[in-house]
Formats: C-alpha cells, sequence, structure tokens
C-alpha cells in the first residue's frame, strides 16, 4: 500500500514538474516571442542578442564598447574598407585629408630618442613664438620627452590641440634649454611635398596624398614649372595612399582631352555614373611620365589608370596597390562615423581595379607576397588576370584584376648593398650625421636658398668625408676606402638629402639630391 502511494506520489510529482517546465519553455516562447516583435526587421536578431546580453550577462557590460565593437565586427566582415572610426579616430582621419590642422606648425623628426625640428612653417604659431629648425624639443608643457623612447605619434599628440590653447615648449638650443609659450592655430597640410626642375625642360612633382587642396597645389605648380620651361612632368605618386576622389577627378581634368572618360562608379544602390574632362584644362599637351608603385592607391589610381587608358602619358613603376573601392563618409552624433564601401571604381577601359579580398589573410599580405613571390624584382613574376581583358584607347592590351601595370616596370634594385652601408642603415648613422652637421653649421645651412649655394656649401666643406669619419668615430663602423668606394654612388647621394632638407630649400632639397639613386626617375627620363 505504502508502495502503491509512493508511485503515486512520484507520478504526481512528475507531472507537475512537467507541467512547470512546459510553462517555463512557453514563458520563454513568449518572451522571445515578444522581444523578436519589439525590435522587429532585418536585424532584430543583432537587436535581440544585444539587449538579452545587457540584461542576462554574467559581468558588467560596457554597452558603449561593445556596441563599437559590434559594428567593427560586421562592417570587416564586408570589405577591407567599409570601417567604424571612434571619435578620436574620425578626427585624426578628418583632419589628415582636410588641409590644414590645429597645432604649433612644426615638422619634426626623430633620429636619436630627441625630436628635431626639421621645418618651421610659415607664418605658423611656432615662427612667430621663436622656434628655429633644429631645435630639440626636450618638453611638451612639463612632460619630458627628449631622452625617455618617447613614442613619436604620442609626442604629436601632445604638441596637437584646438585653436587658442597654449602650450610650453621647451627645446634646447646651442647647450641652453629654452622654453616657448605658443599658442595653437590652424597650420595648413600640403599634398605636394616638392616640385623643382629636373633639367631645362623636364619638371618633377611628387604628391604625398589627394586632400581638400591638392588640386590647387598641383595645378599651382605645374604652372610655376611651366613658366621654367618645363615642356614634361615626371609626377610621383609612388606611396601615394589617396583620398578625396574629386581631388583626382581635377588633377586629370587639367590634362585631358573634352570627352575624355576619366573614371566611372557604380554600385549595387549607386547607378552608374561616369566622369569625363570638360576639355578646359591647362595642361593638356603637356608631356607626362607617372611614377606608381605598391602603395600607390584608391585616388591615385584613378589617376594613373585615366592617363594610362587614355594613352596620354607613360605610367613607370610597380604594379600598384589595387584599391577600387568607393567610401562614403556617415557621421554620428557622438563624433563617431562609418565609412562606408558604396561603389567600385573603372577606368575609363573597364578596369575595376580592386583587388581580391575574399580572403582576409591574403588581402592583409598581399604587399608582402609580392616580395615573397618575386614580383616587385621582376616583371615575369607578376601574377596578371589574363582572362579580364581590356584595351587602351590606342590599342594596347590592359588588364584587371587588382593594380595597375605600369607600362614600363622598374624592378626594386638589391644590388646596392655593402657592410658599411648596413650597419649605417642599422644605426641611424646619415640621420644622426645631418643633426650633427646642422649643430656645426645651422646657421650658414639656414640661409641656404639655392642649389647652386648648397652644391658649394657641401662641396667646401667636404661633407662625405665628414660622414666617414663621423662613422668611424661616433658609431665605431669601420669604413676602408675600398668599401667608401663602393658605397659612395648610393651612400652620398642620401647623406646630401638628409643635410640639405636643414637648408631654407626644404623638402625640395631632400628630393634634389636623392632623386639620383631613384632607378624608377632614371628610367622614367629614359622613356619621355
Amino acid at each position: 500500500m505504502k508502495q502503491s502511494t509512493r508511485q503515486i506520489l512520484q507520478i504526481l510529482l512528475g507531472v507537475l514538474i512537467g507541467a512547470m517546465l512546459t510553462l517555463t519553455v512557453v514563458k520563454y516562447r513568449e518572451t522571445r516571442h515578444l522581444v523578436s516583435t519589439r525590435y522587429g526587421g532585418k536585424w532584430a536578431k543583432l537587436n535581440l542578442v544585444l539587449d538579452l546580453l545587457e540584461k542576462n550577462y554574467v559581468d558588467t557590460i560596457k554597452v558603449t564598447e561593445l556596441s563599437d565593437a559590434t559594428i567593427s565586427a560586421a562592417l570587416a566582415s564586408l570589405d577591407p574598407h567599409s570601417v567604424y572610426l571612434p571619435p578620436v579616430e574620425l578626427s585624426d582621419s578628418e583632419e589628415q585629408l582636410a588641409g590644414n590642422f590645429e597645432g604649433i606648425g612644426i615638422q619634426f623628426n626623430v633620429p636619436a630618442d630627441t625630436a628635431i625640428v626639421l621645418e618651421v612653417i610659415a607664418g605658423g604659431p611656432s615662427e612667430k613664438a621663436g622656434l628655429l629648425k633644429g631645435d630639440r624639443i626636450v618638453k611638451v608643457d612639463d612632460r619630458t620627452i627628449a631622452g625617455v623612447k618617447f613614442p613619436q605619434d604620442s609626442m604629436v599628440r601632445l604638441m596637437k590641440g584646438p585653436s587658442g590653447t597654449r602650450v610650453t615648449i621647451t627645446v634646447r638650443r646651442s647647450g641652453e634649454e629654452i622654453p616657448f609659450e605658443i599658442t595653437r592655430g590652424k597650420i595648413p597640410v600640403h599634398s605636394v611635398d616638392a616640385y623643382f626642375m629636373l633639367s631645362d625642360t623636364v619638371g618633377y612633382m611628387r604628391v604625398g596624398k589627394f586632400s581638400r587642396t591638392t588640386y590647387k597645389e598641383t595645378h599651382e605648380a605645374t604652372a610655376d614649372l611651366s613658366k621654367k620651361g618645363m615642356k614634361h612632368l615626371v609626377m610621383d605618386l609612388r606611396a601615394n595612399s589617396g583620398g578625396y576622389m574629386d581631388q583626382a577627378l581635377l588633377m586629370c581634368n587639367d590634362f585631358l582631352s573634352a570627352g575624355d572618360t576619366i573614371v566611372y562608379i557604380e554600385g549595387v544602390h549607386r547607378k552608374r555614373e561616369v566622369f569625363r574632362a570638360d576639355g578646359r584644362g591647362s595642361f593638356r599637351d603637356m608631356g607626362l611620365s607617372v611614377l606608381i608603385g605598391e602603395s600607390t592607391a584608391s585616388a591615385s589610381e584613378i589617376f594613373a589608370g585615366a592617363i594610362q587608358d587614355n594613352d596620354r602619358g607613360t605610367i613607370v613603376g610597380r604594379r600598384s596597390f589595387g584599391k577600387g573601392l568607393v567610401q562614403e563618409p556617415f557621421f554620428f552624433s557622438d563624433d563617431s562615423g562609418v565609412r562606408i564601401t558604396v561603389a567600385r571604381y573603372y577606368t575609363p577601359s573597364g578596369r575595376c581595379i580592386q583587388k581580391p579580398y575574399s580572403e582576409a589573410d591574403e588581402y592583409n599580405y598581399d604587399i608582402y607576397r609580392r616580395y615573397a613571390d618575386g614580383e616587385v624584382f621582376s616583371a615575369d613574376s607578376v601574377h596578371l588576370d589574363k582572362s579580364d581583358v581590356h584595351h587602351t584607347r590606342g590599342g594596347r592590351t590592359v588588364y584587371g584584376g587588382g593594380g595597375i601595370m605600369p607600362d614600363v616596370f622598374v624592378p626594386m634594385d638589391t644590388t646596392t648593398t655593402t657592410l658599411f652601408y648596413r650597419q649605417c642603415t642599422r644605426k641611424a648613422t646619415s640621420m644622426r650625421f645631418a643633426a650633427a652637421m646642422f649643430d656645426k653649421y645651422g646657421s650658414r645651412l639656414t640661409s641656404i636658398d639655392s642649389f647652386a649655394a648648397m652644391d658649394k656649401f657641401l662641396s667646401q666643406e667636404n661633407i662625405s668625408r665628414q660622414f666617414v669619419q663621423y662613422a668611424m668615430s661616433v658609431d665605431k663602423i669601420k669604413c676602408t676606402e675600398a668599401e667608401w668606394d663602393s658605397s659612395r654612388p648610393y651612400m652620398q647621394p642620401e647623406v646630401y638629402a638628409l643635410v640639405s632638407r636643414y637648408s631654407a630649400l626644404g623638402e625640395n632639397a631632400f628630393y634634389k639630391y636623392y632623386l639620383p639613386i631613384d632607378s624608377t626617375v632614371d628610367i622614367a627620363l629614359e622613356n619621355l
């Protein structure tokens, strides 16, 4: 009797527990249904998960960080160039492309754990306060930044700030530490790094980025060179990672004829839009060579592709990066934003320059793979997509599938390395020597404003011989006469470039003296 009663009780208990479980599941389903209904739409699951995490996760969740991480992960799954930018990153990114920034107005380098002023921007806050080229920056406000392995990007952040705010920069000059109180202001950022004449009729221009002022700068520089007799321009876009597309369009318009296609863009939500030259360009008859390399990307590839497909000039160098996606910015009220890929761009012949990105690792390590596969050393090692065939206006065959393949390939030169060169490179001897020469000849260097005067100075002071002596005595690097004879052809131009940068000629002098060891420029000149 007792056993029967126990069995009956067990059955009843089982039914009761089952009913409770059923009610719990039903309740959960009702909750889930209510949540799904509340959020609704195509993004219901994402919102549901975030809401569940906030209400149920074991630890306290920082909602903003989780939201940012979710957005970043979602965009990263689409393509390599759709990105989320938190407020600080967005501000830095916009500033780089804006054509100006807020700060104190200097350029500096850090050859040996101390920031040395390379340029004081004319009319900027630092010039007005009295900073000079060659000053060693010791402190920013009360923060010591010299001799303590302070990161260079952190130095920049300390010096930058909103217009009207003040910062004290303490510099070491002639053995004395001098504080300067500087009121920050708007500082122009230049897209044209340098321009000058290579010969009586050939000019050179290096364009570092496509910012809001790029067209104005390149147009004015080209006009200036034209007045000096330029008939052929060597436009250097190597290491130019791009920027604003409209600036590339305006630059192309300066060199192309009426009706020439520059580029067209197209996407699922963007109807095809074709951009053509209007025929009012100022330099349509100017000879043109365009230098590109594996770091030439985006807007600079638009320019190179338009010139190549219209048979307007000669493209010289190595295959460009291969970034053919158009990003559009969207901004949020918390000063963050996203850049979303909205279209692909196509060169006049119909090539999409974007290289494949289905595998993230392959995309991110593509440049390394070019070195490993030997592409940068031989044109025969370049993997072209022979199935994606296009033709220029003149009927020449060009290929899509990733990047612009130059008309004239220039392999990377690896033959010019001696033991002395490698040791100097490892210790940054050339950069530190240049700073030492400024300490020694500062007043003379800053007064030199012509290449003729610079040539005379370098020769009179036997700068190359002083460099060898510096390397041997300061850095303890052995160098025989024979080894210097082998190293001189490519080390002397480098040393001259770094020393002359401290003159009034600035970056123009640097590139002018460095170009003799630039094989890409040599080959461009050979193929005018």
